[in-house]
């Protein structure tokens, strides 16, 4: 057992998955463990800037970095959630916000006590209950664990960065814990002819690159996990129709929101995330529905400041690979699949692929089962999101083109469809194993794109009329004060984690 033992991890291509396989694993798998990253100069990374989710806090955490360095060293921003517009009908906006809505009572959700109030004439949405909302709606941002010596949670937020910054903050964090960087292109890739498994990568300059453990961090192309292995890919385009997106950034046009924003166009939608030093722009369409040309121009004539490069056009088939986890492989980032950026998954997907691959790590040769677990982990997590996403586009009372009423009339996945009916039925939540988002995105999004409850839980009339009204707005000064009392996101930014001159 001892003489196969993984003594040699290669983790192929660099970039955001790249570097944070390496660091992650570097940081959790204990010194017996050698690992190399091999990436070549010649090849960009598709990074444009990312958005996140606030899970990312945990990895941080983990790794045990200073926030306000990366904050600072990847010109990033803080992020309180993402603000939807358009979607539901033209001139419609809401904020899928990731802090806590209200306060839950006697273990029921707050929204059926705020369905009661609003069946009883109370006109405030849903949204004006949570701080997140109110911050963000006034441009203010700072880390607040609780709302004074109230009961409620207080901020909860995730980040905006440049993901090739990004990548270079974590090179630094894994080189400085032993991880060994080879610069070459691949040229070759070399198995075992029983096996089948990958061996060797071969660089153009002939080197070969022996390891007994492979991460494929190399983007779409799959270069060893689909390249050499021939995993097979599940193609989710019938669901998720956008095939395209052109990348463009742009300069500052104002105070940079606390918040991404997604706008939906004619044929897809755009995004907006606000760094330090620029704004990340992107419009993802559907070819079948638009065509290229046409789409740059409508990402060109929104954009807020003046364009700073050419824009870039990115291809992608929306899916996942048949295994993330193959013979001695595993692949990270857009080598294992891809999922449009409308949620900002993409950053906790390598996250979840490394949390999940360090309990499961194999001692040596074989871990058939350890790789079983680890594939059907990872397909549902893959699987939550796709529908969570599919969501968006499938609720939708837009009647202006084509490609928005094909999404509302198309048929989605059965999972998708019960969660849709309990919620119109009854205003019932369920968490699924596996699924990465929680009841409150589910509610915002649901009641954002415009299922309106036909009833509420029971338990909601056990409370008079006096005490919901005097319950709902307590909350609301609650809410309202503390947002007020925040400083603007400029300033705090701007005092505690400014990005270094230059």
């Amino acid at each position: 057992m001892e003489n196969s033992r993984i003594k040699r991890l290669l983790v192929v291509g660099g970039g955001t998955a790249g570097w944070m396989a390496a660091a992650a694993l570097s940081k959790f798998l204990g010194e017996g463990l050698e690992i190399s990253l091999v990436e070549s100069d010649q090849i960009g990374i598709v990074g444009v800037g990312e958005a996140t989710i606030p899970q990312i806090k945990h990895l941080n955490r983990a790794l045990e970095l200073d926030e306000r360095k990366f904050v600072a060293r990847t010109q990033g921003s803080f992020k309180l959630g993402i603000e939807f517009q358009n979607w539901r009908q033209k001139g419609h906006a809401y904020l899928h916000n990731f802090g806590s809505i209200g306060l839950n009572v006697n273990s029921t959700h707050f929204h059926h006590y705020w369905l009661r109030s609003r069946a009883e004439g109370n006109e405030l949405d849903l949204w004006d209950y949570c701080v997140n909302t109110e911050a963000a709606r006034q441009g203010r941002f700072a880390p607040l664990e609780k709302l004074g010596s109230s009961p409620l949670n207080g901020i909860a937020y995730a980040y905006h960065f440049d993901a090739a910054l990004y990548g270079q903050f974590l090179r630094n964090y894994a080189e400085q814990r032993g991880v060994t960087r080879i610069e070459g292109r691949i040229v070759d890739v070399h198995q075992d002819s029983e096996s089948g498994e990958v061996r060797s990568v071969e660089l153009e300059s002939g080197q070969k690159v022996e390891a007994d453990f492979f991460i494929d961090c190399s983007g779409f192309r799959g270069l060893l996990i689909e390249g050499a292995l021939e995993t097979g890919y599940e193609d989710w385009t019938h669901w998720l129709k956008c095939d395209r997106a052109f990348a463009v950034p742009s300069e500052n046009a104002g105070p940079i929101r606390p918040y991404t924003q997604s706008i939906a166009h004619d044929a897809g939608w755009q995004w907006r995330i606000p760094l330090q030093h620029r704004t990340g722009n992107g419009h993802v369409f559907s070819s079948a529905y638009t065509d290229e040309d046409a789409a740059r121009e409508t990402l060109l004539a929104n954009l807020e400041g003046e364009p700073l490069s050419d824009p870039r056009l990115i291809r992608f088939t929306t899916g996942r690979r048949k295994k993330f986890w193959n013979r001695n492989v595993v692949a990270l980032g857009l080598a294992s699949g891809f999922l449009e950026p409308l949620e900002s998954t993409s950053i906790h997907l390598i996250q979840s692929g490394i949390s999940r691959l360090v309990p499961l790590f194999p001692a040596g040769a074989g871990g058939e089962a350890l790789a079983d677990e680890y594939n059907r982990q990872m397909g549902l997590e893959y699987e939550k999101i796709r529908d969570f996403i599919i969501l968006h586009y499938h609720l939708n009372e837009r009647t202006d083109s084509p490609f928005w009423i094909d999404c509302r009339e198309m048929d989605v996945p059965d999972t998708l469809v019960r969660k849709m009916a309990l919620f119109r039925e009854s205003g019932r939540l369920y968490h699924e194993q596996e699924d990465l988002f929680t009841d409150s995105s589910w509610l915002q999004v649901m009641l954002g794109q415009g299922i309106t409850p036909q009833a509420y839980h029971p338990v909601a009339d056990d409370m008079s009329s006096e005490r919901l009204e005097g319950f709902l707005g307590d909350i609301r000064r609650i809410v309202t004060s503390a947002a007020g009392q925040l400083p603007s996101h400029e300033d705090f930014v701007r005092s505690n984690c400014p990005a270094p001159a230059g």
